[in-house]
């Protein structure tokens, strides 16, 4: 039985799920809160980036499951101990197993190539030979080159066709759920494609895109390198999918680094002002003041230097790979929560001048307890807003960081160390594109997701962009006497009444 090991990144990863899972739970007893993430959710475009971000959060999840395989016994051997291996493997991993992504190459080839990208010498016959090498795990299944044009035709056929037949399954099930609740499947269909005030459409849309560009890929990796391999052979594709993990876990891991001493440090300054706002003031103004590359370069080769000193504290080098971005993720969250902590005390220095905080303090109660019920509740807004914003720039801070050599663990994929290889590689004549083109697009729809649905959500939850939106099809912008809106069945009736 293969043993499972809870890397610190996997515990909070896992935490992070739980997190999520409690809050939806308490949406029902909250209907403020549950009419603002509705409200979230019914901009098409929110509901698309959320399709996207799902997606990427259910690849980190199972990159986060960890375990270490059982080694086969050795042959001739008889009883004994069960080994485990020293290579730390995921749940992702086995998923990825059914197609030849895993597998390496011996070095760089172009994206569905047959044949690597370098030539090489060997011996044919006792004559040296020099060309490109055949590649061992791409076109497996080929009697011959010259059938890889019609392979790969009917390969994107296959994944063409079961994207579709997907995203069929998706809408049926989808009318069926509706049409259980309003009376029959026209009903229910009806209802989510043109008469809920969700975009139901735009999620259906959204995830029909993602299943025909799913099995085209899936189809294509069974037997290629769809997006090619990099200097030591590893899929590219393999790499971009295995990174989404590093990626989220510095965005989230960072963004709750840095809330507690921002919510503490802003709240406190705002609320006693005086002395206490000088010192907070003192602290991060003198923080800001040091150049932040330099401040994380320093943390993360004291880190390093620790790491290096204590090899005996890591049994596998999953383990010491993985603390390293646990602790990067923290230096990363406590050198940077300057910026919400200065949002946070403007924030309270407003609310403990209304009269509600004034009524609280005249009555007796004390300042720990108007701090947690009073003022940490009113800015939550903030600091909701502050963390989905801050996501997409730590997903990118960590591309530069690794950039320069001070990011995650080399052995860790990352889109940064992606990038930093690129360096060299578009350098080269004829010039190595894909491993560059990979990351990009990655880190193009992961941080375009989260910047689009971060846009909803600051407009949903800050009380300063707040507007009162029509339902999109049950609620539609009517002219009546009194300027206001009204429904598109009752103007309807009033039709036909008249």
């Amino acid at each position: 039985m293969p043993k499972f090991v809870l890397l610190w990144t996997d515990a909070f990863v896992l935490f992070t799920v739980l997190l999520v899972v409690v809050q939806i739970l308490r949406l029902r007893r909250h209907p403020t809160m549950a009419q603002g993430w509705r409200q979230v959710f019914r901009r098409p475009s929110a509901m698309s980036a959320g399709v996207v971000l799902a997606c990427f959060a259910i690849i980190g999840v199972l990159d986060s499951i960890h375990y270490r395989p059982v080694l086969p016994p050795a042959p001739g051997a008889g009883a004994q101990a069960v080994v485990h291996s020293p290579i730390t493997r995921s749940a992702l991993d086995a998923v990825l197993d059914l197609t030849q992504l895993p597998n390496r190459e011996r070095t760089y080839s172009a994206p569905l190539a047959l044949h690597q990208f370098t030539k090489e010498s060997w011996l044919v016959d006792g004559e040296v030979v020099r060309d490109y090498p055949r590649l061992k795990y791409a076109g497996v299944q080929l009697a011959d080159d010259a059938e890889r044009g019609a392979d790969l035709r009917r390969r994107v056929v296959q994944g063409l066709l079961a994207g579709i037949a997907g995203a069929a399954l998706l809408a049926g099930a989808m009318t069926a759920l509706h049409g259980r609740r309003r009376g029959g499947w026209g009903a229910g269909w009806r209802w989510w494609w043109r008469e809920s005030d969700l975009p139901w459409r735009a999620f259906w849309f959204s995830a029909g895109v993602l299943m025909l560009l799913g099995g085209v890929t899936l189809s294509l990796a069974a037997d290629y390198h769809v997006l090619g391999t990099d200097r030591t052979g590893n899929d590219v594709l393999w790499l971009s999918i295995k990174s989404v993990r590093t990626a989220l876990v510095i965005g989230l891991l960072t963004t709750f680094a840095m809330l507690p001493p921002a919510i503490v440090f802003g709240i406190t300054a705002g609320y006693f002002k005086g002395k206490v706002d000088d010192i907070v003031q003192y602290i991060y103004t003198t923080l800001t003041s040091i150049p932040g590359v330099l401040l994380v370069a320093a943390c993360v080769l004291m880190m390093q230097v620790y790491i290096d000193n204590n090899p005996e504290l890591f049994d596998t080098v999953a383990a010491r790979a993985d603390l390293r971005l646990f602790l990067l993720c923290l230096i990363l969250g406590l050198t940077g929560w300057a910026g919400l902590c200065r949002l946070l005390r403007a924030e309270a220095l407003k609310l403990r001048e209304l009269e509600y905080v004034q009524a609280a303090r005249a009555f007796g109660v004390s300042h720990w307890r108007i701090m947690r019920r009073h003022l940490l509740p009113n800015v939550m807004h903030i600091v909701l807003i502050t963390m989905v914003l801050q996501f997409s720039g730590l997903v990118l801070y960590e591309a530069v960081l690794s950039y320069l050599g001070i990011g995650v663990d080399p052995s860790t994929p990352s889109y940064g160390t992606m990038i930093d290889a690129a360096r060299t590689e578009m350098s080269r004549d004829p010039m190595i594109w894909w491993n560059l083109l990979a990351a990009f697009v990655f880190l193009l729809a992961l941080v375009l997701s989260a910047n689009i649905f971060a846009d909803a959500v600051q407009e949903a939850f800050d009380p300063r962009m707040r507007r009162i939106q029509p339902r999109r099809a049950g609620m539609r912008r009517t002219a009546g006497s009194d300027g206001g809106l009204a429904s598109a069945a009752v103007a309807r009736k009033g039709r036909e009444d008249a």
